[in-house]
């Protein structure tokens, strides 16, 4: 397992690990799972677990780059030039036979070229004069022709191994003649909420105790985008034996258990699964929002419990749960977290002890943050794009300096 966290006694509050530290540990942790086989139409999204090799050249013979005429560079010379067509050549056609001195052939784009010919005019600067064709000066610049295998041959690695599938990378996946390719197998998550207070979304207003469950749906949402699949989503009272009993609902690579991660006299998610075996990699991470998060194995299934204020789990999510979707689906843990410097367009008090990820809205200006950071609060979600990092004890930051920012899914 490597480093894990002792689970700390009631009343205990100083954090164990920084946040650059726990993201290593969970970057350790956080391998590809299994690889397979998958149609092209099925692979957006994916990691590839092994290359994509060309399986022909491209083109696969010289062609047309543009619509005109196949001519010979020898027989263009300074004036109108008069040239014999021999015939019309097509995209996916044989390919035509040669031409001598004083012929040309007619091809549209894509077309094989004739034997012989070194360059395509183009059809804007030809005239039609019956079985004649006139160039009414020497054409100059490219020669509008794609050589075979100008693109890449067989064999060629187009490609790498841990590649994401985009659709620009199916156009090369595709031309490279492949109906399928290799990947490694999307992590399955199993979403297990907790509390006795939380009911369904618009079930609340039945009863003046229950409080609607903002998390489940959003959480899911964002494993969905990172390119997990959620195999089951449960809503538990705050009882251990139930917390306990739910990995066995489903089979799952990851559970992540949303609320019940701070040290009240009813919060059981990481004591249910000590209970289990749990091993705890780290816990209590010196962040704010966020820091009673903590992430432990049980045997081979990755468990994550995130807080239960919606603004400190939404934030926790981001910064944990997707980049371990990302690492556990062949991706790099970077690849969750694309920080990017933008300039800060209001004032930013002090920070405090522990690292600061402060809700913000982004926009061409740069990244402007909320008026209140609130770990339980929602609204604020509603405006938030992004999240602005913050060192511990980092001084006032003023307009116009440059903050690290990360892009909200």
């Amino acid at each position: 397992m490597g480093k894990h966290a002792t689970i700390l006694t009631s009343g205990a509050c100083a954090a164990s690990i920084d946040f650059d530290g726990a993201l290593a540990i969970l970057a350790a942790h956080a391998r590809p799972l299994g690889k397979e086989s998958v149609a092209l139409a099925d692979a957006g999204g994916r990691h590839l677990a092994a290359p994509v090799l060309a399986r022909i050249d491209a083109p696969r013979r010289d062609c047309a780059a543009m619509d005109g005429y196949a001519v010979r560079d020898a027989d263009l010379k300074n004036g109108t030039i008069f040239l014999r067509s021999r015939g019309t050549s097509y995209a996916g056609g044989a390919k035509p036979g040669a031409i001598s001195a004083g012929e040309t052939w007619r091809v549209m784009t894509g077309a094989p070229l004739p034997h012989g010919s070194d360059r395509v005019v183009m059809i804007e600067h030809c005239r039609h004069r019956g079985e004649l064709v006139a160039l009414d000066a020497a054409p100059l610049g490219k020669p509008h022709v794609r050589k075979a295998g100008s693109d890449f041959v067989a064999g060629d690695e187009l490609l790498a191994a841990g590649t994401r599938m985009t659709a620009a990378r199916r156009v090369v996946a595709s031309a490279a003649d492949h109906s399928e390719v290799e990947v490694w197998r999307r992590p399955r998550i199993l979403l297990v909420a907790t509390g006795d207070e939380i009911l369904a979304p618009g079930c609340a207003s039945r009863m003046p105790n229950a409080i609607p469950d903002s998390l489940s749906g959003a959480i899911e949402q964002m494993c969905v985008l990172a390119g997990a699949d959620v195999v089951a989503r449960l809503r538990l009272p705050d009882n251990e034996q139930a917390i306990a009993e739910a990995q066995q609902e489903a089979s799952a690579d990851v559970v992540v258990v949303i609320g019940g991660a701070s040290r009240g006299d009813r919060d059981f998610g990481r004591s249910a699964f000590a209970s289990l075996g749990l091993e705890v990699a780290f816990a209590d991470v010196a962040i704010k929002p966020g820091k009673p998060v903590w992430y432990g194995r049980l045997g081979q299934t990755h468990v994550l419990g995130l807080p239960g204020n919606p603004t400190a789990a939404f934030t926790v999510a981001s910064l944990f749960l997707a980049p371990l979707i990302a690492g556990l689906s062949g991706g790099k843990i970077s690849d969750a977290l694309p920080w990017q410097l933008r300039h800060s367009t209001r004032p930013i008090p002090p920070n405090g002890p522990r690292e600061a990820f402060l809700c913000a809205s982004l926009s061409y200006e740069g990244a402007a943050i909320c008026d209140r950071q609130d770990a339980s609060g929602q609204a604020m979600l509603g405006l938030a794009d992004c999240l602005v990092r913050r060192p511990a004890h980092a001084p006032t930051a003023n307009v116009g300096d440059l903050v690290p920012v990360l892009p909200l899914c």
